[in-house]
């Protein structure tokens, strides 16, 4: 039986077993997933034995980086970010991709990520979503608080060296105009803190599709807003599934249907509202 692993520190309540065991099931095939809860410094002992006995990996922080360390080499995705959530071993190599930014691609609204994009936030996902966005043809304007405005100019600056795109950077509180999608990048709204809103509705409003990469809660008061506005509103849950889709694709060359896909995340966000609070 292959065996495939999630590897991070701490690793806590995950949704990768769920999600795995029922893209396997989708596509037949038998197969163990599970957690490798492996510290720092315990990376250059254990690791190697779990990439040789693998079929595959996923990766989460705070090995995303350090892993990269044991690769023979990495797929483009990764090589973008330097960044490895994924590991396959192909014609004897050990490969790193990074799945997220297809996750991404393949939950957000796609006709609104070309227009004018409001982008919440500029820390690891959001540095992401900005250089995806960028390369989709975005206009993108950047909200920061300003604890984060080193930050941001260094996202403002990779941005503009990889894609050749100059990022607009505003405060929170002064967002202004109407933008296409709105990105919300931050942990605002997350639980347990879930009446927390990243944005005014007035924001909310001026935006004709919304996209939260926070899946708990599953519906966040912005995505509750949105859609009581009657915004097409997209929540994390569809990233998370999606990522894992596109590993599956890359570990064994498995296509899903979006009916197969959108029936395990529906599964995944009942999972979500019943367990993690």
């Amino acid at each position: 039986m292959k065996k495939y692993s999630l590897i991070g520190h701490p690793l806590g309540h995950s949704m990768s077993p769920f999600i795995h065991k029922r893209l396997f099931e989708e596509s037949g095939r038998t197969a163990e997933y599970t957690l490798e809860d492996i510290a720092p410094e315990e990376m250059q002992s254990k690791l190697p034995a779990l990439l040789e006995s693998a079929s595959g990996l996923n990766v989460t922080i705070p090995h995303k980086v350090p892993v990269i360390d044991f690769l023979d080499c990495l797929d483009e995705s990764a090589q973008r970010y330097n960044s490895v959530n994924c590991i396959c071993r192909k014609d004897g190599k050990l490969t790193g991709y990074n799945t997220d930014c297809d996750g991404f691609l393949r939950s957000v609204p796609e006709k609104n990520l070309g227009g004018k994009v409001l982008l919440l936030g500029c820390g690891g996902v959001g540095r992401m979503m900005a250089i995806e966005a960028a390369r989709h043809g975005a206009d993108i304007t950047m909200a920061i608080i300003p604890e984060a405005q080193e930050m941001a100019d260094t996202l403002v600056n990779e941005v503009k060296e990889k894609t050749g795109v100059q990022i607009k950077t505003v405060m929170m509180d002064g967002i202004s105009g109407e933008f296409d999608l709105l990105i919300n990048a931050t942990p605002v709204g997350m639980y347990p803190k879930v009446d927390a809103c990243p944005v005014s509705e007035e924001v909310i409003g001026s935006c004709k599709a919304v996209f939260d990469a926070i899946y708990n809660p599953t519906k966040t008061k912005l995505i509750t807003i949105a859609e009581e506005k009657g915004i097409l509103a997209v929540g994390g849950m569809s990233m998370l599934v999606l990522q894992a889709v596109t590993a599956h694709e890359i570990w064994d060359g498995d296509s899903y249907s979006d009916q197969q896909i959108n029936k395990i995340i529906a599964e995944a966000v009942e999972i979500v509202d019943r367990d993690f609070k």
